[in-house]
């Protein structure tokens, strides 16, 4: 009975200490989220949250898999996870904000030949769906 109430007291000891850590780190990941969040508006001039739900209206998910937005897992296009980082949009354009929102806004003016459709993007959509993406780090 002795070693049960030790192994057990340790044990407890351990989730003491380790919760609230736990619970500073999942803060801190989403500290780190909204300072995504605020810079990736900065860059583009968009609203990130908007560009998430506007996302879903346009069918992104439909060729694209997305980190965040529900229902996009699709992989007809490249999946846009960490598309931030990456070097060029569409193997052409230099990955640059003003770029994104071109590229989104009008796919076929940069690439006559690309299988994504111009799907109307207003400019506004287009500038919070850029924000969005820029918010996937």
């Amino acid at each position: 009975m002795r070693t049960w109430l030790r192994v057990n007291s340790a044990r407890a000891w351990w989730l003491v200490c380790l919760l609230p850590a736990a619970i500073l780190l999942a803060s801190l990941a989403g500290c780190d989220r909204d300072e995504r969040m605020r810079e990736a508006a900065r860059l583009t001039g968009g609203d990130p949250e908007r560009g998430r739900q506007v996302i879903r209206t346009y069918g992104c998910g439909s060729c694209h898999s997305i980190p965040g937005v529900r229902g996009a897992n699709s992989l007809v296009g490249p999946p846009l996870t960490g598309i931030a980082q990456r070097a060029y949009i569409a193997g052409v354009l230099p990955n640059t904000p003003t770029n994104m929102v071109a590229w989104i806004e009008r796919p076929q003016s940069v690439d006559p030949h690309t299988a994504m459709p111009n799907l109307g993007v207003s400019a506004r959509d287009a500038r919070d769906i850029a924000g969005y993406l820029y918010s996937l780090r």
